[in-house]
């Protein structure tokens, strides 16, 4: 009987030395992909939504301390672009590994593939390839993170609406259905589109997403 309180004791010792380190590294990710959306498409009640759904996630997944943004920009009167939302780096993802130095790094030569552009649980999102693709990353901004100006939507209504609009995605895979620049691109692929108009959640899984975005901790 005293023996095999042992081994229970040094097995479940085991157990929760093998998690530790997953944990540790958790603790210090300061961007991954949302392993889930609000479930409204891209009505994600406003840039100051995103925001709050990132920190939850991020502090569901033991990345407290820290003051999480969303990787989204908003048009018109007042327009935010993405790129200064997020803090300067480095960014690391769930498992410890660089995605970026600093800005100037995220928005050129960066580290962000299928196997590193993970979410807040370490898990990779299925892209092209995979069933359902869902490598459709939300964030409205042009290759060098900025928004777009005002006219043409590309921001579902500056993330306030499920039906007719647009919204401009990455591939977090990057991978696309040519070697074109827009097709590698992790955060200016192409607009969503689809038959509610283009920001439904229906609309957003038709071309390959799942109303994922990017998190980054900015502090």
């Amino acid at each position: 009987m005293h023996t095999h309180l042992i081994v229970s004791a040094v097995a479940a010792l085991g157990i929760v030395t093998s998690l530790a380190p997953a944990h540790a590294q958790q603790g210090q990710m300061s961007f991954f992909v949302t392993s889930a959306g609000p479930g409204d498409g891209a009505n994600l009640g406003g840039i100051e939504g995103a925001d709050r759904h990132c920190q939850q996630l991020a502090e569901a997944a033991g990345a407290v301390g820290k003051t999480w943004r969303a990787y989204l920009s908003t048009q018109g009167a007042g327009a935010v672009n993405a790129r200064d939302r997020i803090g300067d780096g480095p960014w690391v993802n769930a498992k410890g590994e660089v995605i970026a130095a600093d800005l100037a790094a995220l928005h050129g030569e960066n580290n962000l593939t299928k196997q590193t552009a993970l979410t807040e649980k370490g898990e990779v999102v299925k892209g092209r390839g995979d069933s359902p693709n869902m490598h459709d990353i939300l964030t409205g901004s042009q290759p060098d993170g900025t928004a777009f100006a005002e006219g043409e939507d590309r921001t579902c209504g500056n993330w306030s609406k499920n039906g007719q609009g647009a919204a401009m995605v990455g591939h977090s895979d990057r991978t696309g259905l040519n070697d074109s620049a827009e097709a590698k691109s992790w955060n200016s692929s192409h607009p969503s589109r689809g038959p509610d108009g283009g920001c439904s959640q229906a609309d957003l899984q038709s071309t390959g997403g799942n109303g994922f975005f990017y998190c980054f901790a900015a502090e």
